[in-house]
């Protein structure tokens, strides 16, 4: 590939399915793996992909997402690679926030539009999965397709989470349904096998092709697309686009998670302590880069880990942790046992912190299972929390229940003896 791209990665709105974890973040801001943040996936993805010109849209919560990127991507000069972030804007031509993804690249084009691009690649930053960018821009220029839509193979009882498309088999768009009922009639939207040939799908079962919320536009028709006043994507520009101009979709056929919800943001971080995770952070495709930290090596002293994610600066002593991720400068102390957990750590070792009766991290003795810790929380000691009575929503004082996972909101303090 030798185009000139520009990529756009969007910085998502109010996250309102992932609350509390973005009460005071973005989702792209959202950790993840212990170490990682959500738009460290495109990010990399990206840098690994060779593509030198990137753009981050932000506009909720965007403070601790604008503080991760400047630490973590400085412009390279040596390879021009640069991570540039735009940030929402009253200007003299409009005085409104972004109506959704459509709108927030509309109104930044006067900042990343330039004549010199063969094409512009748009990307969501909350999601978990690795692909080459290459692919699909070549794919994009071979058909010289106006538009290119990523799409992954899914069955039927998942096709009311996505937009889903009728594609024909030289991959061409001609349908678009957003969102239907596994109940609706939707057989005509099964993928061709001439389409599941071409891109090596193996599995036996009908699928369906669903958007991934990666685009792939030719400059002047994502201007033309942008006249008018549609605020989204997957719901208004894509439909709009394949009745007027050429729609290819390029089907992808690897591992990709949308973290949209706290269900599918936990079960993904269980996932990834398996021993043999179904995504690897670091690989022969390429590293996943985050925010370089000069931290202490993690202390482990008389632990019983098992399948456990432990990042840098952690202290553990005398605990049992099965199936976990244990984020930065995490502190869990005597004889707690912590099952099917997300831990988040802290953004300080505790000396560093105003001094309070409970200190940072994990208290002595505590049982912790199915729960999510965000991060700077106090638990003192002899603390349960299980919900052992499998309550699915709740709003309790310090800590909350979604899907059945009990959530303690960032710098929470739980008193000695709590039982939730």
């Amino acid at each position: 590939m030798k185009s000139n791209v520009t990529t756009l990665i969007l910085g998502g709105g109010q996250g309102r399915r992932l609350s509390p974890l973005t009460n005071y973040r973005s989702k792209p801001a959202v950790p993840i793996a212990s170490k990682y943040r959500l738009v460290d996936i495109p990010i990399s993805n990206c840098i690994n992909s060779e593509l030198k010109r990137i753009y981050v849209l932000t506009q909720f919560n965007s403070t601790s997402l604008h503080r991760h990127i400047h630490r973590s991507y400085p412009y390279e000069p040596f390879n021009q690679t640069s991570v540039e972030l735009l940030a929402a804007e009253q200007t003299l031509s409009n005085s409104d926030w972004f109506q959704g993804t459509a709108d927030a690249v509309r109104q930044h084009l006067p900042h990343y539009y330039n004549k010199e691009t063969d094409a512009i690649l748009i990307l969501s930053g909350d999601h978990l999965y690795r692909m080459d960018y290459r692919h699909i821009i070549d794919f994009h220029m071979s058909n010289n397709a106006d538009v290119t839509v990523a799409t992954i193979p899914v069955v039927k009882k998942d096709v009311r989470h996505f937009g889903i498309m009728q594609m024909e088999t030289n991959g061409r768009i001609t349908k678009f349904w957003e969102k239907p009922s596994p109940e609706d009639k939707i057989k005509d939207f099964v993928m061709p096998e001439a389409i599941r040939k071409l891109f090596q799908v193996k599995k036996k079962a009908d699928l369906y092709l669903a958007s991934m919320g990666i685009y792939v536009f030719k400059p002047e028709v994502l201007t033309s697309v942008l006249s008018g006043n549609e605020a989204d994507f997957g719901k208004e520009v894509i439909p709009k686009s394949i009745n007027k101009h050429s729609v290819y979709g390029y089907v992808f056929n690897g591992y990709w998670r949308d973290i949209g919800t706290i269900e599918s943001f936990y079960e993904t971080s269980i996932d990834l302590t398996r021993p043999n995770p179904p995504f690897e952070f670091g690989g022969p495709e390429g590293r996943m880069f985050t925010r370089a930290r000069f931290l202490p090596p993690s202390t482990i002293e008389s632990a019983t880990l098992q399948n456990v994610l432990i990042a840098e600066g952690c202290h553990l002593e005398g605990v049992h942790i099965e199936q976990s991720v244990v984020g930065l400068r995490s502190v869990i102390r005597q004889g707690s046992v912590i099952r099917r957990s997300v831990i988040m750590g802290n953004d300080q070792f505790d000396h560093q912190t105003p001094k309070r009766k409970i200190p940072l991290g994990i208290g002595k003795n505590c049982h912790i299972e199915n729960c999510i810790l965000d991060k700077n929380v106090r638990i003192g000691n002899k603390v349960s929390i299980t919900n052992h009575s499998r309550v699915r929503e709740k709003d309790g004082d310090n800590y909350c229940i979604r899907d059945g996972i009990v959530i303690i909101p960032k710098g929470a303090e739980i008193a000695d003896g709590t039982k939730i």
